[in-house]
Parts: C-alpha cells; structure tokens; sequence
C-alpha cells in the first residue's frame, strides 16, 4: 500500500524494528538450512522425483462440484459483483484515505490473492470478469470467417504479465501519487481497457499471459496442492505441482519482479534508504530507480547462476534460467507472506470496514463500519519475528529442493552436484540478503 500520511494502512504495522530477534543468528541458521538441505539432497536425492508429476485423483464429488457450470458461474456473478463495487468506491467516492478502494485493490486484491491462490488455485482466473469476453471474442471472429481470435505470439509468452506486474509495484511503491485517487482511476482504466483489447484479439490465452493479477495468481497456485492431469482434477505434493510450471518466455521477468520488488519494499523504509533518497532531494527519482534496480538485480544474478550452472548441461544454455526459474516461487511466496502478513491481517480488517461506505460519506452499507481493527498479530512480535523467519527460510529450502529436482534432470550425473553450486550460492545470498532486510533494514 502506498505510504500515505493518512492512510493507516501501512507495510510497517508490527515492523522488523521490534522484533526480538538476532539479525545475525536469523541470517546463519536460515544459510545453514539451505547448506544442510542441499548436503541431505545431494546424498538422498540423486533422480528426479516430480517428472512426471502424477497425483492422487480427487473424489469424484469434489471433481464435479469443482467442474460444474454452476460453480463456473456462481464465481463468475460474484467477480462482476465485486468489480462492479469496485467501480463504484473508485468513481463515487471521494478522494479520501477512507474509501476502501484502496484497500480492495491494494491489501484484498494485491496481497491477499497469495495466500487465497496457495489454498484454492488460480483463483483470479475464475473471478476475472474479462473471462466474460472469451465468448464474445470468439462469435467476432467466427463473424470475421475466422475459427478463432488472432493465435497469441508465444514468443511473447510471459512478457506482457511481466509488464503489467512492474505496472502495479510502482504503482504501489514508486509512485508518489499511488494513494491518490485520480491516478489510482487512470490505472484501473488502463488496465481494464488494455484487457479488454487483448481478449477481443487473443482470446483467453491473452489473459492467461498478459493479465498481471492472472499471471501473478496462476503462478502462485503452482505451489498449491490442486492440479490437473489430462483435464482430471488431482492432489499433488506442492513442489510436483510447482514442476508443472511452463517454462515460458518471461517467466524470470515475473519472478524477478515480484521477489525484487518485495525486497526493495522493506529496504525502502530503512533509515539508511530514507536518509539517502531524502538527502538528494530527489527521493522519487530514488524510489524508481531503487524498484527498477531491485528487479535487475534478481533476474541478473538469477539468470547467471542457472547459465553458469549449465556448464556441462543437456539442454541450451540460454533456456536454463527459465527451466530453473519456478524454483524462485517459493522464496517470492515465502518472502510475501513473511513481508506483508500483519499488513494483510490489519489492512484487510480495515478495508472490510470501510467497504460499508463506498461513497465515503458517512454510509453503512454492509453494517461494518463500526467495527474495530485487532492488532494481535501486531503486538506479538516474537511470533511475527518467529513467521517471517519461517516463512523465508522454508521458501528458500523449498526453491532449494525444486531446484534440485530440476537440475538432476539436466545436468549429467558427473556435473549434477558442482553444476548446482552457482544456483545454491545465488540462493544463500537471497536468504542472507531477505532476513537481514526483514530483520535489520
């Protein structure tokens, strides 16, 4: 959420400087978690154990009722519902810190779609009211003698998600401008229009690659225990579901992005960024070029670790990042939980607040707007220090393990174990470098 003076909503609510935990020990058991995990790896693990991932099939009646038209359309209701309230806190209510259109795009929408994509799937596919669009693009180009809307460049693949998910972090984090409600209208409608072009010309397959929120939730939801398997809905490990990911064009664009773009949010509000950007007297100019840099970073050191590590490999150099990518999801996954968890827990209770008043004028539509915010996440900073270790740590032995995984598969047996040890340094120092942002920045 941007960083409005009166906006309460805030990323710091149970910030990392009252956590009573040693940034030092932190950073050396989460290293030595990832070095003890890849020495137990190396010696127990020595085939693939996710190719192909198979799964147990679900019961046939959670099958039906997860495939049934009426579900498909019940959600469908109530994502065009929820857009629709969206329209009207963005276009009737005040430019105010109370309208909850904030909070709906940027707690609800933005953060909270992790955790709700880890436990039910790609959710925002089956609420995203563009979805609607398919069958209208199809009937135009039947209208035009075509079977189908233009085919989507695969070439493309993920690039234009990459573009929109940069679209929203610096509207999040680089835009002075982003808790206000003018430039918030300009990029909802921008988003919305470039949707709704793309899905007339493409068709699904468009959204599936270009919708920011789409691509952000489907990625996440690799790490969920619900897959497919010829169509057939399964239960799967996460990490064999996470195997399934498309090595697509653009995928370490995304991944860089969203873990970048997390890190560069803690480092932001350190005293050590606050007094530099705030001392040159161009701390916007500052703030873009800290997001633009943090993204760089991790997908350069992401893309040269995986290069390097292809030495001897199988497959051509320049397809390893993208082979080895799905690997970063859990640390981005581990990492958002651990950043943004109070924030979602406050944030989310205060937005459901204020959506009992989308005209900001005083209104209790949904009888909430009486309610109060508990903070007992917020003021318990040993379990909060104790989650946002955990949840750092575990996705980084996870992306660990997947690497793993994947590697053996690529590398010849002689190089399976030194080929790796570029990937697993790049690893070691994202996990020093993420504690000590959480813990000490």
């Amino acid at each position: 959420m941007p960083h409005h003076a009166a906006v309460p909503l805030a990323h710091g609510i149970g910030g990392a400087r009252d956590l009573p935990i040693s940034v030092e020990l932190a950073v050396a058991a989460g290293v030595a978690a990832l070095v003890v995990s890849f020495t137990v790896l190396a010696v127990a693990w020595r085939s693939p154990r996710y190719d192909p991932p198979i799964g147990r099939p679900a019961p046939a009646a959670l099958e039906r009722v997860v495939d049934s038209s009426a579900l498909r359309w019940s959600l469908r209701v109530v994502g065009v519902l929820l857009a629709a309230y969206t329209m009207l806190a963005l276009w009737g209510g005040q430019d105010r810190p109370e309208n909850p259109v904030f909070g709906m795009f940027y707690v609800l929408l933005w953060v909270g779609l992790v955790p709700a994509s880890l436990l039910l799937g790609p959710v925002w596919r089956a609420l995203s009211p563009f979805h609607l669009l398919v069958p209208l693009a199809r009937r135009l180009a039947a209208g035009n003698g075509r079977a189908a809307p233009v085919p989507y460049p695969e070439a493309l693949g993920l690039w234009p998600g990459a573009v929109g998910l940069y679209a929203v972090v610096w509207m999040e984090l680089a835009n002075p401008h982003g808790a206000e409600l003018g430039t918030l209208r300009v990029w909802i409608t921008c988003y919305a229009l470039a949707m709704v072009v793309g899905t007339a010309l493409f068709g699904e397959a468009f959204l599936a690659a270009a919708d920011p929120f789409e691509v952000y939730s489907t990625l996440v939801a690799r790490l969920s225990p619900w897959g497919r398997r010829d169509g057939r809905l399964v239960l799967r490990s996460p990490l064999a579901n996470l195997a399934t990911t498309p090595p697509r064009p653009g995928l370490v664009a995304v991944v860089a992005v969203l873990f970048g773009s997390t890190a560069f949010d803690t480092f932001k509000d350190s005293t050590t960024w606050l007094r530099a950007t705030q001392g040159s007297g161009h701390p916007v100019l500052w703030n873009n070029l800290g997001l633009l840099s943090g993204c760089l970073v991790v997908g350069g050191v992401l893309t040269a670790a995986t290069m390097a590590t292809g030495a001897q490999a199988r497959t051509r150099r320049r397809d390893l990042p993208r082979l080895l990518a799905h690997s970063v999801v859990p640390i981005v996954v581990g990492y958002v939980l651990a950043h943004y968890l109070s924030f979602l827990v406050g944030g989310g209770q205060l937005t459901v607040i204020r959506m009992s008043d989308p005209f900001t004028n005083g209104g209790n539509l949904f009888g909430t707007a009486d309610g109060q915010v508990s903070y007992w996440l917020a003021r318990r900073p040993t379990m909060l220090a104790v989650v946002k270790v955990v949840g750092v740590v575990t996705g980084h032995v996870l992306g660990v393990i997947a690497a793993h995984d994947r590697a053996i598969g690529l590398l010849p047996r002689r190089d399976q174990l030194t080929g790796q040890l570029p990937l697993l340094f790049a690893m070691v120092g994202f996990t020093a470098g993420g504690l000590w942002l959480l813990l000490a920045a």
